[in-house]
């Protein structure tokens, strides 16, 4: 499954793959095949990645088209 939206929610705040992974404590290409869906992000990574952009994991996981 691709994170089309972690792209786009990234990129709306001019931030790079290496800040995003920095902020996860995580490497930067850990943190891009997670965008490009070549690797499965875990839970935990994924609430954090939803209190980053200050969106649903719903949001996230294309569930939902409310941010919130």
């Amino acid at each position: 499954m691709k994170y089309e939206r972690l792209q786009k929610l990234r990129e709306e705040q001019n931030w790079t793959q290496t800040y995003v992974a920095h902020r996860l404590n995580i490497a930067q290409r850990t943190y891009s095949h997670y965008e490009n869906g070549t690797r499965s992000i875990p839970l935990d990574l994924l609430c954090q990645l939803a209190d980053l952009y200050h969106v649903s994991t719903d949001y996230l996981l294309n569930r939902s088209n409310k941010k919130q």
